[in-house]
């Protein structure tokens, strides 16, 4: 250990995101990543923010991102939110970091599912939030009744969820925000927009709901890094109280640009989402077909095992024809694969080369 480092720095066991390899022909699908291009409008919005030499980029951008939020409440106008009610930051990381910080550190413990988006105990290491991971059921289900009765201080997790890909009702939410009225409730909707239900109605009636989505997987731009919040007032204000703390600026002009305009692009958003969720249910059939079991997904992604291969081996063997799935290497789920969708192009690549791989093991 570096004598410069502190001591929070030797405890931290940071999060290791999904592998960005730089190999050509490379048929990738191991996170999460839309297979298709950004809304024309979302490109034709960030050029403009670049015209005029740009000039504009000299500025700082409008810390409260203004414009995103706008956006978002009229994408959501059914809704009927208030600015007030929205908080933006550098990609739904960032705001659920923020997240940690402002509202899930109490003194009864954080729950979240044992099976879930891995970053959410690197943000109780790195805030030294007490969390107790809850059991999934043995099919990977949130049961709500594990959730009634613990001692709880706030709760968080992912609907869809990550890496499960299985999404829950708006009534069991709500039956975890009556049950902990006092307690923060935060719905991670990475993954929403591919065949599951916004909890965002919940919070009219719910004070302690917060809804966390992202950018980066229904509308494309990932490498663009904007997400965003919606929730009570108090809750909002508690976010921006420790953003202002942290980084008065967290949207630049081009993110706040490119990101607004992808809100309000409707019709390119609703082909996009459909044609993944067509892909995901062809490919769903086609691993099922070659002998794979396949949870129900509502996510972009498919959470799948061979039971009779290892899937570690799988994985390794699938690199090899240079196409890339995650494997997570934890307790319950060392031998589920998880499959971005990507192209059919790809979905097929993928089929054919599983089933090379799988034909010469017969």
């Amino acid at each position: 250990m570096n004598p410069c480092w502190s001591d929070l720095v030797c405890r931290l066991a940071p999060y290791t995101p999904g592998e960005q390899p730089k190999l050509e022909r490379l048929v990738k699908l191991n996170t999460n990543e839309n297979p298709y291009p950004p809304s024309p409008r979302a490109v034709a919005a960030m050029r403009a923010v670049l015209a005029e030499d740009g000039a504009l980029l000299a500025r700082y951008p409008d810390p409260e991102g203004r414009l995103l939020k706008e956006a978002v409440v009229r994408h959501y106008r059914a809704f009927n939110l208030d600015p007030a009610q929205v908080f933006v930051g550098n990609g739904s990381d960032e705001v659920l970091a923020l997240v940690f910080q402002a509202l899930l550190k109490h003194d009864a413990p954080l729950l979240m599912p044992d099976v879930s988006y891995s970053f959410y105990p690197v943000y109780c290491g790195l805030y030294d939030i007490d969390f107790v991971q809850v059991p999934l059921t043995e099919n990977f289900v949130l049961n709500t009744e594990d959730y009634r009765n613990r001692p709880c201080g706030s709760l968080i997790f992912p609907n869809p969820n990550a890496p499960t890909g299985r999404a829950i009702g708006l009534d069991e939410i709500e039956i975890l925000a009556r049950a902990h009225p006092n307690a923060p409730l935060v719905v991670d909707e990475a993954y929403v927009d591919f065949g599951a239900e916004t909890a965002i109605a919940l919070i009219h009636r719910h004070a302690n709901v917060l809804i966390v989505q992202t950018l980066s997987k229904s509308r494309a731009l990932a490498g663009l890094r904007a997400g965003f919040a919606v929730g009570h007032p108090d809750l909002i204000e508690a976010l921006t109280r420790v953003k202002n703390c942290f980084n008065s600026y967290p949207l630049d002009r081009l993110a706040l640009a490119g990101a607004a305009a992808a809100m309000e692009d409707e019709v390119w958003f609703e082909a996009n989402r459909h044609a993944v969720m067509a892909s995901r249910e062809t490919l769903a059939q086609s691993l099922v077909a070659l002998g794979f079991e396949v949870l129900p997904s509502a996510a972009n992604f498919l959470f799948a095992r061979h039971p009779r291969r290892d899937a570690k081996e799988l994985a390794q063997q699938l690199r090899e024809a240079r196409i890339i799935v995650r494997h997570f290497r934890q307790p319950r789920i060392e031998q589920y694969l998880r499959i971005s969708i990507g192209t059919p192009e790809e979905c097929a690549a993928l089929v054919a080369a599983l089933a090379c791989i799988l034909g010469h093991s017969a």
